[in-house]
């Protein structure tokens, strides 16, 4: 490293303390939801290879969330792969969901959050499956961090889930399809969702410059605050957080009022 990056190291450093000396942590949303994008981009700017670019995003993780521990977040959902990310080609999807179920194993292990699974597991290969059902088992007790973790995730999936979910239940109780279209309301829904005992994302981030959700949270979304970093998601830093903390902070939530 040469002097220059040394001076721009530090100055970043002193930047993000000011940054966070200011942060009111009553003003922290309780609830970030993230898109991670950018692993391949980097990769791709780096000279490196694919597999490194997620292997790169997947280390960036914990860090991140030690960053949400600091700041007094209470809940967070990585998005860690969609549903359409099955239909890329094999010799890259093998290695990402080993890598994503490296990512599982190391939070369970770590002891510091409470895993939780949000998604189709059907999609899944067994060995994720059992990661993940070992996972919520093994942090089930755990007080910190609530950590979704978003895998074969689509939006539009799960609502029709939540909607089957619904109709199955009422099925379950007797009820007639005449009651259930009588109840049927928007809690009645998001009590099926798969973060339906969760608050809504307050703050969502999406790194690597793309301005879309994707169909991230489709349904929680509704009233959230978004937050569009250029930064690809290998190189997020502690400063890019903290700046979406701040502008998240000075924005007005209205709720449509």
């Amino acid at each position: 490293m040469n002097l220059r990056d040394k001076l721009r190291g530090l100055l970043v450093r002193l930047y993000a303390r000011r940054v966070e000396g200011h942060l009111d942590h009553a003003q922290v949303p309780k609830h970030i939801g993230v898109i991670m994008d950018g692993n391949r981009r980097w990769a791709k700017a780096a000279g490196s290879t694919t597999v490194h670019g997620h292997r790169a995003g997947a280390e960036k993780i914990e860090e991140f969330l030690g960053w949400c521990t600091e700041t007094d977040v209470e809940v967070v959902t990585l998005w860690l792969l969609s549903t359409d990310n099955f239909d890329r080609p094999q010799e890259e999807l093998v290695p990402l969901l080993g890598i994503i179920e490296d990512v599982v194993r190391t939070l369970a292990a770590d002891g510091r959050w409470r895993v939780h699974h949000v998604g189709t597991p059907d999609l899944l290969p067994s060995p994720m499956q059992t990661a993940l059902k070992e996972a919520e088992e093994a942090t089930a007790h755990v007080d910190g961090i609530l950590v979704n973790v978003a895998i074969g995730y689509g939006g539009r999936q799960e609502i029709a889930d939540a909607v089957r979910s619904m109709l199955l239940d009422a099925a379950d109780k007797g009820r007639s399809i005449e009651d259930v279209a009588e109840a049927v309301d928007v809690d009645m829904i998001g009590r099926h969702l798969y973060t339906g005992d969760q608050p809504d994302p307050d703050l969502v981030i999406r790194t690597s410059g793309e301005q879309r959700l994707s169909g991230f949270m489709l349904w929680q979304t509704a009233h959230s605050e978004y937050y569009f970093c250029e930064v690809f998601w290998p190189a997020f830093r502690k400063v890019d957080f903290l700046r979406a903390l701040r502008d998240y902070a000075a924005r007005h939530r209205r709720y449509g009022g």
